[in-house]
């Protein structure tokens, strides 16, 4: 067949994949100047390494992403440093990465409160039975069984942090279920950075004949006389047997207005987050204790939810021997950070390094980046598996597989490959 996929990320990377394996002829369209989606990066001349955009990490739980990898034959190229992760406690910092620091951590306090921790933690490892628990709010769920004290320091205030006052009480318990399921506390990356991994597949698939289209948004699609979908971009319009689109669910809305509309209502109503990361390049280590992700509650006054030291997890020396600070946040898309200029932003978040490392000034600052996204998170309410839109659409040979799609599991690189071979498998059933 010859068929389209509309977004060049790990989603529609990874369907051309498994599609040009199956004999089929693929053209990927995408509107950006580059693969890789929100796992994008760039990178400076003097770097040896990219960046990413919106900071990524493989876990070594991913099977989907590194056995693509394995495939690909590039597990070599895939590396696993020990960073260490510090929470905040009463002005403080203390590691938070392992059983032991776990045991030691001030904030839960000691006796029953631990044991609950510790319980709670195990129990969700080990269950696999999460259908129950998206008819429960995590603050439900966590408060009966971990207590009042361990949920507001431990849980409550990542909640807050992801997806603001609006909804972070109105998380059901299934995707926390899921976030500790399937992490572990090994993070690992691509030599070279994630942008490398990106190209390197993009001109795989390139050499395998699959066209990959860029700066091509597509305005359109719609059905044709026969029996295929017309696709309009650039002023074109052409036919394909098939299409799937991997981009988000308003972006699907509006590129398929003749979908149904209980299937439009459906994509419409789905709840999601946006994200706001500056990147900072700066001459001098922040975290003196080579601390890579500091976990930062919003009721202590810090004005985003994670500093993560790039540079503490990665040499610098990847990075023409600058340091590399994220100052990352998910956020309500009429939050004034999607507004606020870079500059801006900068003078806001100054304060809070300052509170990391009394030495840092402005004049630390080599350069800075700003991305911005709206669609980062989605948010998953109470037995929102029945929200979730089929990746078959009513429109025949329109295919729709986004994070969106993914739950109960929270979204990610490893989860989008696993979303796409699905899509394949269903586009390759017959009608």
């Amino acid at each position: 067949m010859k068929i389209a996929i509309i977004g060049a990320g790990i989603a529609g990377m990874t369907a051309a994949h498994d599609l040009e394996k199956k004999g089929h002829q693929v053209t990927i369209f995408e509107s950006a100047d580059h693969v890789g989606g929100l796992a994008s990066g760039f990178k400076q001349p003097n770097w040896d390494w990219s960046v990413e955009n919106f900071y990524h990490h493989w876990f070594q739980s991913d099977s989907n992403m590194l056995g693509l990898i394995e495939e690909l034959g590039w597990s070599n190229e895939v590396i696993f440093p020990r960073p260490k992760t510090v929470m905040f406690h009463k002005g403080k910092f203390y590691p938070f990465d392992s059983i032991p620091a776990a045991i030691l951590y001030p904030g839960l306090g000691w006796g029953i409160n631990k044991v609950r921790f510790g319980l709670v933690g195990l129990y969700l490892r080990l269950t696999n039975n999460w259908k129950p628990l998206e008819q429960i709010t995590v603050d439900a769920w966590m408060r009966k069984y971990a207590g009042d004290k361990v949920y507001e320091e431990m849980w409550e205030p990542m909640l807050v942090g992801k997806f603001g006052e609006r909804y972070a009480h109105e998380v059901n318990m299934a995707w926390m279920w899921a976030r500790l399921k399937s992490r572990t506390t090994r993070l690992g990356t691509f030599k070279g950075g994630f942008q490398t991994f990106c190209d390197k597949f993009a001109q795989n698939l390139r050499d395998r004949k699959v066209d990959i289209q860029l700066l091509t948004p597509i305005n359109l699609i719609e059905p044709n006389s026969e029996n295929g979908l017309n696709i309009h971009t650039n002023g074109q319009v052409l036919s394909f047997d098939q299409c799937l689109v991997t981009t988000s669910p308003g972006l699907m809305s509006k590129m398929a207005p003749g979908l149904p509309h209980s299937y439009l209502e459906g994509l419409l109503n789905l709840k999601s987050i946006g994200a706001v990361v500056l990147i900072l390049s700066i001459k001098h280590q922040l975290s003196e204790q080579g601390y890579y992700w500091f976990n930062l509650p919003k009721k202590a006054g810090f004005p985003f939810l994670a500093l993560v030291e790039h540079t503490n997890f990665l040499p610098p020396e990847y990075f023409g021997g600058e340091h590399i600070l994220y100052c990352g946040d998910y956020l309500e898309t009429d939050h004034e950070n999607f507004s606020l200029s870079k500059e801006e932003l900068v003078q806001k978040f100054i304060p809070s390094l300052q509170r990391i490392n009394p030495n840092f000034t402005e004049e630390w600052i080599n350069q800075t980046w700003l991305q911005r996204t709206k669609y980062a998170q989605p948010v998953p309410l109470l037995n929102h598996s029945k929200n979730i839109p089929e990746i078959k659409t009513p429109i025949p040979g329109l295919y729709f597989a986004s994070m969106s799609q993914v739950y109960p599991w929270d979204r990610g690189t490893n989860f989008a490959v696993e979303i796409a071979h699905q899509a394949v498998k269903i586009m390759e059933k017959k009608d």
